[in-house]
């Protein structure tokens, strides 16, 4: 049980004196750029979606 609580106390230290957190201004940057990447990831699987969509249809639509 000892170990445990040395354990969690070891963690709680380094977590408030040695890890460096980002401030406001760049955790924000920093949002705002995964969101731009997510939406850019998006439009570019929906493109590949579509076009395989009208291929299919094309393939089929000459099977017909």
């Amino acid at each position: 049980m000892k170990k445990i609580i040395n354990y969690i106390k070891d963690s709680y230290n380094e977590l408030v004196y040695k890890v460096s957190w980002p401030s406001r201004s760049e955790l924000t940057n920093s949002a705002v750029i995964v969101m731009i990447a997510s939406i850019i990831m998006a439009l570019v699987v929906w493109g590949i979606d579509t076009a395989f969509e009208n291929l299919v249809k094309l393939f089929y639509g000459l099977l017909n």
